[in-house]
């Protein structure tokens, strides 16, 4: 980090974990019909100590841990433009991607702004780009909606391309500021194992997809970056196809950081996620 030279600061908050019930827990992103029923993630609330990561960010790893901490400077600030994100930064976290894990290949697929203003706006009109932080422990893809989501991508390709190697990578910085609201936590992928992972449906108009969500275990190692500024970025292996035992999901997310101020500014941030092709 930078400027907050302080000594580690652990805190505990609850994390919104779920429930193993055997029903399958289902979100929808546009209205659906009248009388629908579904069951809703994040059922299970335990309390969490999220350890400090600062003093030790350079030694996670994304093949070990399932995260990394970077430093990412670029002078692009028009956070309000989502064509101006997608023609003059896209391909900067392309190549920092590219170079970071040595893939042959990074393609950028979307980006969401978080901001909890967001929240404001009714599920039938919330894109995928604008959206407010997740406060449920998920993670964005599963064994089957990784390779799917290739073949929707890339469809053409995608027979060849899955012959061989392909990880998915959130990119995820701040925005104007430091955070100091909501910060993003990441559930070591050491302290969990597959059985922690539940499927989760995700419901639109024209498709459907699944991610994971977690049940609880008390082996959870939760870490943070606290105050962490818009000159650094974190990196999250949201899937991976190879089985060696390498990280393949790592759970996060958001959290009611003890320490917030009272009058801290709402969290801005973006995460743009990527496919890397080996």
């Amino acid at each position: 980090m930078t400027a907050q030279a302080t000594a580690p600061a652990d805190v505990q908050s609850t994390f919104r974990y779920t429930r193993d019930t055997g029903v399958t827990p289902e979100v929808y992103f546009y209205e659906p019909p009248p009388g629908t029923k579904w069951r809703e993630s994040g059922d299970d609330p335990h309390e969490m100590t999220v350890h400090d990561g600062r003093d030790r960010a350079t030694s996670f790893t994304l093949d070990r841990e399932g995260f990394a901490f970077r430093s990412f400077h670029s002078p692009f600030a028009e956070w309000d433009d989502d064509d101006a994100i997608r023609a003059k930064l896209y391909a900067t976290v392309e190549q920092f991607v590219q170079n970071e894990v040595g893939a042959k290949r990074v393609v950028i697929f979307d980006h969401t702004i978080r901001s909890q203003a967001n929240l404001a706006q009714n599920r039938s009109e919330r894109s995928t780009s604008r959206r407010a932080p997740v406060m449920n422990v998920h993670c964005d893809y599963t064994p089957i909606s990784g390779p799917l989501r290739v073949r929707q991508l890339l469809p053409k390709q995608a027979d060849e391309l899955l012959k061989r190697r392909v990880a998915f990578y959130n990119f995820w910085k701040p925005l104007r500021r430091p955070v100091e609201e909501r910060p993003l936590a990441m559930c070591d992928v050491t302290s969990s194992n597959e059985q922690d992972f539940i499927v989760m449906k995700l419901r639109y108009r024209d498709r459907d997809g699944e991610i994971f969500v977690m049940r609880h275990s008390p082996n959870h190692k939760w870490w943070y970056f606290p105050r962490m500024t818009p000159d650094h970025a974190i990196m999250l292996k949201t899937y991976d196809s190879m089985t060696d035992g390498r990280a393949r999901f790592i759970g996060h997310s958001a959290f009611e950081d003890p320490n917030t101020p009272p009058n801290a500014p709402m969290r801005e941030s973006i995460e743009i996620r990527t496919i890397a092709f080996f």
